[in-house]
């Protein structure tokens, strides 16, 4: 592309981003988000990849009948989804790491008992 095409992309992306203002009604839309994935996660008929897509589709329509279906309220939608999806990541990994620990150190105890 040439300088004056990048310019032109990168002031248009700068004035949908100024758009975008962070709302507090997050703090009910992330939780219920989570909510939402850990019922899905105990759904039998419902796939694991669908439940990232259920969760981003469920977060912007929520975003956009209170905030408007505008740039703000679908990126408030799409932030939300997001921030569920990485607070389960963060706590099913950090627990995940404790269970590892725990069995990595029976490993090499059982290693040493031998030796």
């Amino acid at each position: 592309m040439n300088r004056l095409v990048k310019k032109v992309v990168k002031v248009m992306l700068a004035d949908i981003f100024a758009q975008v203002e962070v709302s507090e009604q997050l703090a009910i839309v992330v939780p219920a988000l989570m909510i939402i994935g850990y019922a899905l996660k105990r759904t039998p008929k419902v796939q694991d990849w669908l439940i990232v897509w259920i969760l981003l589709f469920t977060g912007v329509i929520a975003s956009g009948f209170t905030l408007g279906f505008t740039v703000n309220g679908i990126a408030n939608g799409i932030i939300a989804a997001g921030a569920a999806i990485s607070t389960h990541q963060a706590y099913k990994q950090t627990k995940n790491r404790d269970r590892d620990e725990i069995i990595d150190k029976v490993i090499d105890e059982k290693l040493n008992q031998k030796k």
